[in-house]
């Protein structure tokens, strides 16, 4: 089998032992056939009660912990993972599969694959997230944005990102969309007139005091991180959710 990167993966016929090195690739297999979890990342918070060994973070896991759990394949993606962290595993003997997720349209194809390489069937959550996403409206009004992922410094959502694609089917265009950097640094004096600065809370947790300030006499939007950036279950009620926070 080929993942998202075009690279053989030599998937055993029966998968029944998976690590995800991603917080929403946990999340969809858990949604989908929880029982073959068996590690994943300190960061995957959903679902909540998951009882599974932990392997440290996206960017820094524990090799020696995920090769001692002797998965039948590990989930990754090209931009969370690093790719020192992937060919260590692959040099263990383990198969990895590499997601690569940067529309909304690609993250519920890269699913089905991915979900697939697991042995696992396509859920009714990844038919109800494409129903979702299909039934969003055409924008009547368009709006100039900043989307920071980060402060001290500050950083946003650049060229090519799922969050961005995401945004731009609600009616909002981020002003460094067609920077050369997938999450440049930025002046926030330095952009020019805005429309909206949306305030994820995750990976930096921005709040209404955290945040807004730096952008004085423009209307923030304090939207949930895990809407705006995870692909899998999350993408099923994503665009009512983020749609509503955007509203200000």
């Amino acid at each position: 089998m080929r993942d998202d990167l075009g690279l053989d993966v030599a998937v055993p016929a029966d998968v029944r032992r998976v690590v995800s090195l991603v917080p929403s690739l946990t999340e969809a297999v858990a949604a989908t056939g929880r029982g073959l979890l068996v590690g994943a990342t300190d960061w995957c918070s959903h679902p909540p009660d998951l009882a599974v060994r932990r392997v440290r973070g996206t960017k820094n896991p524990d090799v020696a912990a995920v090769v001692d759990l002797a998965p039948d394949l590990v989930l990754a993606n090209q931009e969370e993972n690093r790719a020192a962290d992937l060919d260590a595993l692959r040099a263990a003997g383990l198969a990895v599969w590499v997601t690569d997720v940067r529309t909304v349209d690609g993250a519920l194809a890269s699913l089905g694959r991915a979900l697939g390489a697991c042995g696992l069937g396509r859920p009714g959550w990844l038919d109800a997230a494409a129903a979702a996403w299909a039934a969003v409206p055409e924008p009547a009004v368009r709006r100039r944005a900043v989307v920071p992922v980060w402060r001290r410094p500050w950083m946003a959502l650049g060229r090519d990102t799922f969050a961005g694609d995401v945004l731009r089917r609600l009616g909002v265009d981020h002003v460094l969309a067609d920077h050369p950097e997938r999450y440049p640094r930025f002046d926030p004096a330095a952009l020019g007139p805005l429309d909206l600065v949306v305030l994820p809370d995750e990976p930096y947790a921005f709040t209404a005091d955290d945040g807004p300030e730096a952008f004085p006499g423009v209307p923030a939007a304090l939207v949930d991180g895990r809407s705006l950036t995870w692909y899998g279950p999350s993408m099923v009620e994503a665009p009512a959710r983020l749609a509503a926070a955007l509203d200000v």
